[in-house]
């Protein structure tokens, strides 16, 4: 249809049902011969594929089931990116270029970050330091998150290089916030989780009541599947339309690349090839996953072990591998 045919233009110039499921691995001997790999693997929960619009495996090797929510970690990111395109579709917000401090209700600060725009918190090109990694303890213990963020020091311009930060999606969700005058929690029951009829329960706040930004929320790896059955639909899902065929197109724009897998990233998406079909992912740590890919139908839902890490060289390459794996054997059957 055409609005698949132009997200699947858009990925070609980058740079580099919640019903019972028909489980393959009891037919196709590729697909048992999948899901046995996917068991050596001791941080794996959970894998589910659909294709289609039809759940197609969906086997739980540890952990909690399919249909029971799990931490999502930074997959939170892409979720935060689509109620983002949802509120510019609402007329809520502008559109990316709109600049953030106003939004805030904050005065100016007379350097770089008075030009930073929804669209640099989005892409992590915001140019403030990070709060993730060896700061993310410092920012959590903070009195007020939001600001914590806003007044690190300046380490690039704003649209200059990736600095993963997720107090940068804090920042975005304090601004949705305040446009929309609803929290995240509700957005995301509202704008997501009432039409895909999937639960979204509360995750953790900050010390001013603001849900997280970017980071905790929680969701069932069949629900997460839905979500992207939703996107690979042109933002439908049953006759609805969820989010505008639009935005999905520009989520889908290389802004950034990172420096550590190498992959581009768009409006909360990382970008790049499995088995060399045209993706698209959101990423979490421990190792959870939800990965697109237009031009087969094909949706795919990971989670792992939310407290151990997944580095790109460790057990994230081994998900590289599991996707790929996934890719070839459904482009098979």
């Amino acid at each position: 249809m055409p609005t698949l045919l132009s997200r699947r233009a858009v990925l070609g110039a980058m740079p580099a049902a919640l019903a019972a499921p028909a489980l393959l691995a009891q037919g196709l001997p590729a697909t048992r011969d999948l899901t046995h790999w996917a068991r050596s693997l001791d941080q794996l929960h959970t894998l589910v594929v659909t294709r289609n619009g039809q759940t197609e495996l969906a086997e739980t090797y540890r952990g909690p089931g399919a249909d029971r929510s799990a931490n999502i970690k930074s997959v939170s990111k892409t979720i935060h990116a689509l109620l983002t395109g949802i509120a510019i579709d609402k007329g809520l917000l502008d559109g990316p270029e709109q600049l953030v401090l106003p939004l805030l209700n904050r005065a100016t600060f007379g350097d770089a970050r008075d030009r930073l725009t929804i669209g640099h918190l989005l892409s992590m090109q915001a140019g403030l330091e990070s709060t993730s990694g060896p700061n993310y303890g410092a920012w959590i213990a903070s009195p007020d998150w939001v600001d914590y963020a806003l007044t690190r020091d300046l380490i690039d311009q704003p649209g200059g290089r990736f600095i993963y930060s997720t107090g940068s999606w804090h920042i975005l969700g304090a601004a949705l916030s305040a446009a929309s005058g609803i929290s995240l929690l509700e957005m995301a029951r509202d704008w997501l989780g009432d039409p895909l009829g999937i639960d979204i329960p509360p995750w953790v706040r900050d010390g001013q009541g603001r849900y997280l930004g970017g980071n905790e929320m929680a969701m069932s790896p069949l629900a997460l599947a839905r979500l992207g059955e939703m996107i690979l639909n042109g933002g439908q899902i049953e006759g609805q339309q969820v989010i505008s065929p639009g935005w999905i197109d520009a989520s889908w724009r290389a802004q950034a690349r990172s420096p550590w897998s190498g992959d581009a990233y768009g409006y909360g998406w990382f970008l790049t090839r499995f088995a060399g079909q045209e993706a698209a992912y959101g990423r979490g740590y421990g190792g959870q996953m939800l990965v697109v890919v237009p031009d087969m139908d094909l949706s795919i839902a990971i989670t792992s072990d939310p407290t151990r890490p997944a580095r790109s060289g460790g057990y994230f390459s081994d998900l590289r591998d599991l996707v790929d794996r996934t890719v070839l054997t459904f482009a098979r059957a």
